[in-house]
């Protein structure tokens, strides 16, 4: 169906030129689901944005060939592109806030792509855009409809992307991270759809993603992707079963699980590498646990090692240093701060939670006006939380889980003080001993230094306009003013290297970033000045497997060494296994279950609760790979 052959993509930097995507050769079958996974930084939405020729304006197609049916893509005029892309082609962009346009209405978008390559005009048009946003798990979509961009939720935004994407039903899509901003039951619907499509229309499929359960639930083959190139080829089954390059064998064993608790993930050492260098051997070498002096000097080939299975190492070369590769040894587990087992204790044990908490919630509620009319004058309110009750202690970790729209980031936000002017907020809000509610001038920007929050969409967060270095001293100028510049200096150093990024992003601008690494960024901007509580509203959702591991480490750490809290807002449950000590589950504004982690998360009493644990796609590890289910 597709077939790209030879791909080589150049972009020009400051550094030099990037080789982002070198000598990548794949085909897709038709109905087929190909993953591409791998770290951020490899490449891999870069391969994407080259077969839909979207490159950004330093970027260009080098070499390759791309195959639609038959017919060479490269080769078109933009034009003749046009209609192509949706039509034929489309993609789930990975950051809905930077792809839906925020003047038009989402249902205008919708209705463009339906009027653009379907027959369907005027009210049939619309009929069929409110089909899709129904579809698409998207909630009232005869209201929704008519909303702008900005009064939907992330969750919410990338579910009208997926709609505009399909709305044209094409032949092929590109996915990328199409699912990264969605609830584990949203998330369940959607693939739900989009294999209910590949059977209706024999829909090709280019799933981009780092979440190794969607992958071992949807993919029939996958591609793991390092530094630019292929390393490893295969089936799914045999990917999970008897993964063969150790860079396939590290990303399993980096996995957070229940099991893992108390003790460090097993991250991978060290970041990709830039892009711009001249590489004379492997490329995963210098993080590799079964590294040889020959690695660093032959640049391995793409070897079979089964009839559908192909593997870029030097243990799978026949005349290899080594007859027959050996087991690897365990992984390093390795943080970015360093350090051992992590112990968090409460003064009540371990999920426990204590007489006198650091942040006690009463009876929060969040209104938010509703207007209408050429004056845009209040009409009524729409109720978004709704008497929320919740405490968290001094070096405790509380999950808030939900579906998209529940109320969880709005509960964030509200307890961090960001909807003053915005919405109507009733209850109480006690922080040693203060309402944060009621605090004003100095006194709130005392809390403000205390209580800090990690958003969920790096890229709306981040200025622009603003290199990192800039962006990260932005807060400590405000919040920490006793430090001089050397001390800031030295602290954002500091954390550019705890969260796992090269000291020379401190001098680039937000948009040099792939998604995982603005994600890295927003995460050191809320730790720069040292606060006591963080709002972590899904701060691992950009998040590739191996950063995941590092970010979770270095957040359990600094709560061991610094008796943080954190209210963590996810849909990731294998992170709340991980990290969470109590588990508020959230549904329609309201807390429906509440409780020690391991209590909700085994034995979930509310139906709800039930639904929700149920739809979380899994991999399941054995001793030498991994099985599905």
């Amino acid at each position: 169906m597709l077939k790209i052959k030879d791909l080589t993509v150049e972009l020009e930097a400051d550094a030099g030129l990037v080789r982002a995507v070198d000598g990548l050769q794949l085909s897709f079958e038709r109905g087929e689901t190909f993953a591409l996974v791998g770290e951020s930084g490899c490449g891999k939405s870069m391969t994407a944005l080259a077969l839909m020729r979207l490159l950004p304006d330093n970027g260009r197609v080098a070499a390759g060939r791309l195959e639609l049916g038959g017919d060479e893509l490269f080769g078109w005029p933009e034009a003749r592109m046009r209609s192509v892309r949706g039509g034929r082609i489309a993609m789930i962009f990975q950051e809905p806030s930077t792809s839906l346009n925020p003047v038009m209405r989402v249902g205008d978008q919708i209705i463009e792509a339906i009027e653009t390559h379907t027959p369907l005009r005027g009210a049939a048009a619309r009929a069929k855009a409110i089909e899709w946003l129904r579809r698409v798990g998207l909630p009232e979509p005869e209201r929704r409809i008519d909303e702008y961009p900005f009064r939907l939720s992330g969750g919410q935004k990338q579910r009208v992307m997926i709609a505009i994407a399909l709305a044209g039903e094409p032949e092929f899509i590109v996915a990328d991270e199409p699912t990264t901003a969605l609830d584990v039951t949203i998330q369940a619907q959607i693939l739900d759809l989009l294999r209910e499509l590949q059977r209706e229309r024999g829909l090709g499929l280019l799933l981009i993603t780092h979440d190794l359960g969607i992958v071992a639930g949807m993919a029939h083959r996958v591609a793991l992707m390092y530094a630019g190139q292929i390393v490893e080829v295969a089936p799914a089954d045999e990917f999970f079963a008897a993964p063969k390059h150790p860079y396939a064998r590290l990303l399993l064993s980096a996995l957070p699980d229940a099991s893992k608790r108390g003790e460090p993930l097993a991250a991978i050492r060290g970041s990709v590498p830039p892009l711009w260098m001249e590489f004379s051997g492997c490329r995963f070498e210098p993080r590799c646990d079964r590294a040889m002096p020959h690695c660093r000097t032959v640049l391995p080939p793409m070897e079979r090692v089964a009839p559908a299975h192909m593997v870029r190492c030097v243990l799978y070369e026949p005349n290899a240093p080594q007859s027959a590769p050996h087991e690897p040894r365990a992984a390093a587990a390795e943080s970015p701060a360093g350090g051992g087992r992590v112990e968090v204790v409460t003064t009540t044990g371990q999920g426990g939670s204590p007489s006198a908490p650091l942040l006690k919630v009463e009876q929060l509620t969040v209104r938010f006006p509703l207007r209408r009319g050429l004056l845009q004058r209040v009409h009524s309110h729409f109720e978004a939380v709704k008497q929320v009750s919740l405490e968290i202690a001094e070096g405790e970790t509380l999950a808030l889980v939900g579906e998209s729209g529940s109320g969880k980031t709005t509960t964030g936000k509200a307890i961090v003080q960001l909807l003053r002017g915005q919405a109507l907020i009733e209850g109480r809000a006690e922080w040693r001993g203060r309402d944060l509610f009621s605090l004003q001038g100095d006194d709130l920007r005392a809390a403000r230094r205390d209580v800090q929050i990690i958003f969920q969409d790096p890229y709306a967060s981040l200025n622009p306009r603003m290199r990192v270095a800039e962006i990260l001293e932005e807060g400590l100028l405000s919040l920490r003013p006793e430090w001089d510049a050397n001390a800031r200096r030295a602290q954002i150093e500091r954390l550019v290297e705890q969260v796992g990024l090269r000291p020379d992003a401190l001098q680039r601008w937000p948009h040099e970033f792939s998604g995982g690494q603005r994600q890295r960024l927003a995460i050191a901007r809320a730790l720069a000045v040292e606060p006591r509580l963080i709002v972590c509203d899904e701060p691992t959702s950009a998040l590739d497997v191996s950063v995941q591991a590092q970010i979770l480490n270095l957040l359990r750490e600094l709560q061991a060494s610094m008796g943080l809290s954190f209210l963590f807002i996810t849909h990731n449950i294998g992170a709340v296994e991980y990290v969470a000590h109590r588990v508020a589950v959230m549904q329609a504004g309201r807390i429906v279950e509440t409780g020690p982690a391991a209590q909700v998360l085994e034995t979930p009493r509310d139906p709800y609760t039930r639904t929700l644990l149920a739809a979380v796609p899994r991999v399941h590890r054995r001793e030498m790979g991994a099985s599905v289910t």
